[in-house]
């Protein structure tokens, strides 16, 4: 599994809309879930970004797939980091030349 931090916007139609984003935040579960994935933690946060999320997916294309299914819906933006953990990371630096 691949695991990926997603920053959120929300936009101005999600903002009028928000009395609905626990249902969507739910249907964005569930469709995690459906693609092979696992919500690991959701975050309504104070700053720069509304929303922090990490999932589990188990490839690129399937975050590709939920995110851009997700923002055509028009209410978030968003900024999409691939983390790596400790043990990932010590093997791309032992596979350097």
């Amino acid at each position: 599994m691949e695991t990926y931090i997603v920053l959120v916007n929300v936009t101005q139609q999600g903002i009028t809309t928000v009395k609905g984003a626990p249902e969507r935040i739910e249907r964005f579960r569930q469709a995690v879930e459906a693609g092979g994935g696992t919500v690991v933690a959701w975050y309504l946060t104070m700053g720069r970004y509304d929303i922090v999320t990490v999932l589990q997916v188990p490839d690129a294309q399937t975050i590709a797939k939920l995110l851009l299914t997700t923002t055509a819906q028009g209410t978030i933006r968003t900024e999409t980091l691939r983390a790596f953990t400790f043990d990932e990371a010590k093997a791309i630096i032992a596979g350097m030349p």
